[in-house]
């Protein structure tokens, strides 16, 4: 198949760099890696509010990033894309491996996101 003649795909490719081109959800997806957690787990290791984090799980759901549990009142979250997660580790090693020049982020956050 030539990508290049196949708009559909091509839409479906911008869509998931949108998706992973926003800090919060890269934050959010640092914190899930391969553990399953709650929406308020999450708020206490982002340091996120509950409605931002709810806004940023949507879209990843949307994707097919994550997927979600509900048990008694509380939803669970969990990465079930390895693409997506093998997308987050290369560029995250990239930006290591460059020595971060290249890549403008705030101090807080970025020190979260390389230990993750």
């Amino acid at each position: 198949m030539d990508w290049t003649k196949n708009l559909k795909r091509l839409e479906q490719m911008a869509d998931r760099f949108r998706v992973m081109s926003d800090p919060t959800r890269l934050r959010i997806l640092a914190v899930l890696g391969e553990q399953e957690l709650s929406v308020q787990d999450i708020c206490d290791r982002t340091g996120y509010k509950q409605s931002n984090v709810s806004k940023h799980l949507r879209v990843l759901r949307e994707i097919g990033a994550i997927a979600c549990e509900q048990r008694s009142y509380y939803h669970y979250y969990r990465a079930i894309d390895p693409q997506i997660l093998s997308c987050w580790r290369c560029t995250k090693t990239a930006c290591n491996e460059s020595g971060e020049t290249h890549v403008k982020a705030d101090s807080g956050s970025d020190t979260k996101l390389s230990s993750a």
